[in-house]
């Protein structure tokens, strides 16, 4: 009989007692975000762009001006950070979604519909990875802030910086909007993948297309309602000393800032949702072929 587009991916992502299967989650997981940080390089002056945006309320062609007065050299001033997070965060991603959902399988699968496990697992994957990856963010957004160039001029000054500060200071400002961000960004991703994917397969996509596509959709339905968050983390990160605030009040600050609009929110969305469109597009198509082929 034949298989299903699909098929050998959802057991794998169902998870199963084979402690292989586990290792091949991690594996696979960190080979396809480490291919895919080829895009992380190439767009990482759109994230810059975006990340003015979101600090400034410019327009992208604002941003812009202010990247090329800062020259060529400055450009990729904080890349480093994301591009030693996107290998691990894959690795982490995809093997803990699957650990998890492995045992959430075991203790609460009769009681819980069997759909609903991915988002669940995708629940606790959020949290391993806010707590593991913050201080990562943390670094990029004060690298990232111009106004720290001469008091802050390489990662090592960033990092004995945040060193010296207590935790919820340093490198874990801002820890609960990402927590927030993260769990249910992750959450989402989980639950909409593979039933995505199977529809587009049903209707005919080739698994590779259907994969991407899958990508694409959900990123686009992660970043348009969360898109908020990562502007009020920016906004708590990027800056380094000074009174501490209260993420009630940045957030207050951040919308009396934008003239209560949300078009002026969502400055810079655009730009962010392309991106992540393609990133998650192309690392979704790389993992579950690599699934398909140890299927």
């Amino acid at each position: 009989m034949a298989r299903r587009p699909g098929a050998s991916d959802e057991r794998a992502d169902q998870g199963t007692g084979d402690p292989m299967e586990w290792f091949r989650s991690y594996m696979h997981g960190g080979t396809s975000s480490l291919v895919s940080t080829v895009t992380t390089i190439v767009t990482f002056p759109v994230y810059k762009t975006v990340f003015r945006q979101q600090l400034h309320s410019t327009t992208v062609r604002q941003a812009v001006i202010q990247l090329h007065k800062e020259g060529t050299l400055k450009l990729y001033r904080g890349v480093a950070p994301p591009l030693v997070v996107k290998t691990l965060h894959g690795t982490l991603l995809f093997g803990l979604q699957d650990t998890f959902l492995q045992q959430l399988s075991s203790s609460v699968g009769h009681h819980v519909p069997g759909s609903l496990l991915p988002a669940l697992a995708g629940l606790g994957t959020g949290v391993v990875e806010a707590l593991i990856f913050t201080p990562f963010e943390r670094v990029q957004n004060v690298l990232q802030n111009s106004g720290n160039d001469r008091s802050l001029p390489t990662i090592r000054s960033v990092l004995s910086r945040l060193g010296s500060e207590p935790l919820a200071k340093g490198f874990y400002r801002a820890l609960m909007p990402i927590l927030v961000r993260n769990a249910l960004g992750n959450s989402l991703y989980f639950g909409l993948k593979n039933p995505m994917r199977t529809v587009l397969g049903e209707h005919g996509l080739y698994p590779g297309l259907s994969s991407f596509m899958s990508g694409v959709i959900s990123s686009v339905v992660i970043s348009l309602p969360l898109y908020p968050l990562s502007v009020l983390v920016a906004n708590m990160q990027a800056q380094v000393g000074g009174e501490t605030r209260s993420t009630l009040f940045v957030a207050r600050h951040i919308w009396e800032s934008r003239q209560r609009s949300v078009s002026l929110l969502y400055r810079g969305g655009s730009l962010v949702i392309l991106r992540s469109c393609i990133t998650w597009g192309i690392t979704t198509t790389i993992y579950d072929q690599l699934n398909r082929r140890n299927g």
